[in-house]
Parts: C-alpha cells; structure tokens; sequence
C-alpha cells in the first residue's frame, strides 16, 4: 500500500512538471508573435516605425505583431 502511494505522489509530480514545462512554452509563443517586413507586406500589412522600441506590422484586421 506504501509502494502504490509513492509511485502515485511520483506520478502526479511528473505530470504537474510536465504540464508546466508546456504551459510555459505555450505562453511564450502566445506572447510574443513575430513577423517579418516581408511577410507583413504579403499579408497586405503596413510596417509602422516605432521610435523607442521595435517595428510593428499593422494587419488589415487591425492586429499587430512585432516585426524581427
């Protein structure tokens, strides 16, 4: 009985690391999307100049991302 509670405490850790780990990445591809000067004008984009940080593309849905 001792045995099956260890492995099931070592199993639920595993599975709360896991899912964090995927968690983490998933919020940083949610965070941060980049596109280029060229992908921005294909999409029918306008690149807008930012003096104090970087690029923008202004899609015509009125999304932005930051342009790489």
């Amino acid at each position: 009985m001792r045995m099956r509670r260890m492995l099931g405490l070592a199993l639920a850790a595993a599975t709360l690391a896991g899912a964090s780990a995927v968690g983490a990445v998933s919020a940083q591809a949610a965070a941060s999307p980049t596109i280029t000067g060229e992908e921005c004008a294909a999409a029918g984009g306008q690149v807008k100049e930012n003096p104090y940080r970087a690029s923008t593309c202004v899609l015509p849905d009125g999304s932005q991302q930051t342009i790489t």
